[in-house]
C-alpha cells in the first residue's frame, strides 16, 4: 500500500478526517455545525473547495473558499513581504597603513555615501611586506576613521588583525544623516 506525502497546507476536501465540523460560508458567514460530508455537498453544489482553517479547534472549523486563488493570493502576499524587505548590504572599503591626507579624505567620503545609503561597511587595511612589523599605524588609521564618523556611525566589530588585513565594521546610526542635512540647509539659507 503506497502513502501519498501529506502537504504542508491546511487540508482541504477529502483529506479532512474529522466527522463534524463548525461551517463558515464563502462570505465569511457562520453556517453553524455540519457533518463533513454534508459540508462537503454543499461546497461542491457551490463549485467550491472545503478547506480545514483551524484543525485544532473543538470541532474543527471549515470555510467554503476557492483554495486555488487563495493559495495564488497568499503567494502574493508573501512575495510582497520579502520585497519590503530591508536587506542590509555590506560594503568593503579597503586603506594602506601609510595613506597620504588626499586618499583618506577621498575614502572617507566613500564610506561616508555608503552609510547614507543605510549599509554597513567592512573598512580594511591591506599590510604587504615589511609593513606588517608595524600594525599600529593601520590600528591609528582605524581610530582616526572611527573619531571621524563618530556622529553618523557606530563601530560594530572593533579592529582586529586576521592575516595580512586588520578589519573593522561599522554601521550607520540611524536619522543621523537627517539631522546633518538639515542642520547645512539652514546654513545655506543664513549664508545667502
Amino acid at each position: 500500500m503506497c502513502k501519498i506525502a501529506k502537504s504542508e497546507g491546511p487540508r482541504i476536501n477529502g483529506e479532512i478526517t474529522a466527522r463534524v465540523c463548525r461551517l463558515i460560508g464563502v462570505d465569511g458567514s457562520q453556517l453553524g455545525q455540519f457533518g463533513v460530508r454534508d459540508a462537503l455537498r454543499i461546497a461542491s453544489e457551490q463549485g467550491l473547495d472545503l478547506v480545514e482553517i483551524a484543525p485544532n479547534a473543538e470541532p474543527p472549523v471549515c470555510k467554503i473558499m476557492d483554495y486555488g486563488k487563495y493559495k495564488y493570493e497568499q503567494a502574493i502576499k508573501a512575495k510582497q513581504a520579502r520585497k519590503k524587505q530591508a536587506k542590509v548590504e555590506v560594503k568593503e572599503m579597503k586603506f594602506r597603513p601609510k595613506i597620504d591626507t588626499g586618499d583618506y579624505e577621498t575614502k572617507k567620503g566613500h564610506v561616508m555615501r555608503f552609510l547614507k545609503k543605510g549599509a554597513r561597511v567592512k573598512v580594511t587595511i591591506m599590510f604587504r611586506g615589511r609593513e606588517m612589523a608595524h600594525p599600529e599605524q593601520g590600528l591609528n588609521v582605524l581610530e582616526r576613521l572611527a573619531a571621524d564618523l563618530k556622529p553618523y556611525a557606530t563601530v560594530e566589530s572593533q579592529p582586529k588583525m586576521e592575516g595580512r588585513n586588520m578589519h573593522m565594521l561599522v554601521a550607520p546610526i540611524k536619522g543621523a544623516f537627517d539631522e546633518k542635512a538639515a542642520e547645512a540647509s539652514e546654513k545655506d539659507t543664513k549664508e545667502n
